[in-house]
């Protein structure tokens, strides 16, 4: 594997750091030397990030129960605790794994620094920072529409979170979502409940789903023997009602219980949503120029 790659992306804004599975585009604003100063302590703790994690690596495999586990890295702690508050379902810390190194990340970035705003993308997993006063607008993943569908965070807003989850996406699925998107307190909460309500949008034993043993796609995979979805047929209308309702329930359950503040579901261009703070916020704006949808989603201040 090579050593982490940092790099300035063509607009000269934004960083790129890549090392091995991990993907970061990071930006900050404010005032030059503060921008500068949060950018070079992003560098420095992104040389390390990696090599934790890899050292906790089994245990991070394992099932999170309702006490957390005593992890020695700070990021494999986000994930355990972002496990945690979800621990009645089976799931591990790597559920949180892309939404908890966002966090940590945006941590190095922000602390000690006056900045106006700041975000970190980890493949579409996304902590951001907002000053007083400050918002972002964020693009909503499986509407289909590109950039053209966002909605803006403000700094009274509690959301500091945003992640998707679907059999689509890069990793795997229980459930037959194209896109889940949760807005949550943080990167790594909002990571494991976009993978958990995910995971409810299904139709067990239908015949148009074809399914596989984890393992045998990656043998080191921590879902094992479980059946994770590789294809969706043809479903009838009333079929993807049921499955998106399914998943509803659990975002729902989610945001009863203040784990997520709200979430967008996707199926065959069907969509629920759930939350007040989602529905109210989510405007379609029809004269944004729409680009081409990177492996990365994208923040824009507002």
């Amino acid at each position: 594997m090579n050593g982490p790659q940092i790099a300035w992306l063509p607009d000269g804004r934004r960083l790129h750091m890549n090392h091995g599975p991990i993907d970061l585009v990071v930006e900050a604003f404010g005032a030059p030397e503060e921008v500068e100063a949060a950018y070079h302590r992003a560098a420095r703790r992104f040389e390390t990030i990696l090599e934790e994690l890899v050292a906790e690596l089994p245990g991070l495999r394992r099932p999170s129960k309702r006490k957390p586990r005593p992890f020695a890295g700070p990021t494999a702690r986000r994930m355990e605790e972002a496990a945690c508050r979800f621990s009645e379902m089976f799931v591990t810390p790597m559920a949180a794994v892309a939404g908890s190194v966002a966090d940590e990340m945006l941590v190095a970035m922000t602390e000690g620094r006056k900045l106006d705003r700041a975000y970190v993308n980890d493949g579409g997993d996304v902590a951001i920072y907002l000053a007083p006063g400050q918002s972002m607008k964020a693009a909503i993943a499986g509407t289909g529409n590109g950039f053209a569908d966002r909605v803006e965070i403000g700094a009274e807003d509690p959301v500091r979170g945003i992640a998707t989850s679907g059999w689509r996406g890069r990793s795997f699925s229980l459930g037959i979502a194209d896109a889940v998107t949760v807005l949550g307190h943080d990167g790594a909460t909002a990571d494991v409940a976009a993978t958990l309500i995910a995971n409810a949008v299904d139709l067990p034993g239908h015949p148009s789903i074809r399914r596989e043993p984890a393992h045998d796609l990656a043998p080191e995979s921590d879902l094992g023997e479980r059946l994770v979805t590789t294809e969706v047929g043809l479903l009838e209308k009333h079929e993807i009602a049921e499955a998106l309702e399914r998943g509803l329930a659990v975002a729902e359950a989610y945001r009863r219980r203040g784990l997520i503040e709200a979430a967008a579901l996707f199926l065959n261009g069907e969509v629920r949503m759930s939350g007040e703070l989602l529905s109210r916020k989510l405007a379609l704006l029809s004269n944004v120029e729409c680009r081409p949808i990177e492996s990365y989603r994208e923040l824009h201040h507002a």
